[in-house]
C-alpha cells in the first residue's frame, strides 16, 4: 500500500500490477450448457495460473489479450484473493475473546477459552468458535474505487486493502 495525492486530498491505495491474460478457451452453451471465458497468466517462467470467468455473452476470441485498458478511474470493482495465513492461533487472536481475569486464582489461564461443552447434547457443538487455524481463505473485497491508472507499467491504484499478500494473485471484476 502507499499515498498518492488526488485533486480533494491524499488517499490510501493498494498498488497491483495488471499482468495482461491471454483467452485460453471459451465455454459455450451449446456445448458447456453455459458461457465462460478461460484466462490465463504466466505467474513464473515456469508456473501458468487459469480461471474461468462467467459471462453474460463472450466479446472475445481464443488468443486473444485481456489487460489494464478494460478499467478507467472511477470505476467500482471487487476484488478476490487468498488471505495471509497466519498458522494455529488460540481464542484471542482468532476471534477476539478477551481472555480471564488476571487475579483471584487465575494463574495459568489468561487467554484460555474457558467454557466449552454443554450438560446436553454433551458433545462439542459444530461450528463452537475455538482454537484453529487463522486466515488462508478466499476473501472477497467488494464496491472499491479504482482511483489510480498507469498503463506503460500495467499498474491499477485500488482505494483501500485487498486480500491476499504481496506478491499474490487476486481476481479485479467491476461490480454489478
Amino acid at each position: 500500500m502507499t499515498t498518492i495525492f488526488v485533486e480533494n486530498g491524499a488517499q490510501n491505495v493498494t498498488l497491483v500490477e495488471c499482468l495482461p491474460n491471454t483467452v485460453t478457451s471459451l465455454r459455450t452453451p451449446e456445448k458447456d450448457g453455459y458461457s465462460a471465458v478461460v484466462l490465463e497468466i504466466d505467474k513464473t517462467k515456469n508456473k501458468k495460473f487459469q480461471t474461468e470467468f462467467r459471462v453474460e455473452e463472450i466479446n472475445l476470441e481464443k488468443d486473444a489479450k485481456v489487460g489494464i485498458s478494460i478499467f478507467e478511474v472511477g470505476d467500482m470493482v471487487k476484488v478476490s484473493g487468498t488471505t495471509k495465513a497466519k498458522g494455529f492461533q488460540g481464542v484471542v487472536k482468532r476471534h477476539g475473546f478477551k481472555g480471564s481475569p488476571a487475579s483471584h486464582g487465575h494463574k495459568h489461564d489468561l487467554r484460555a477459552p474457558g467454557s466449552i461443552g454443554a450438560g446436553y447434547p454433551e458433545h462439542v457443538i459444530k461450528g463452537k468458535r475455538m482454537a484453529g487455524r487463522m486466515g488462508g481463505v478466499r476473501s472477497t473485497s467488494k464496491n472499491i474505487k479504482i482511483v489510480y491508472i498507469d498503463k506503460e507499467k500495467n499498474i491499477l491504484g485500488i482505494k483501500g486493502p485487498v486480500p491476499g499478500i504481496p506478491g499474490g494473485i487476486v481476481e479485479i471484476k467491476t461490480a454489478k
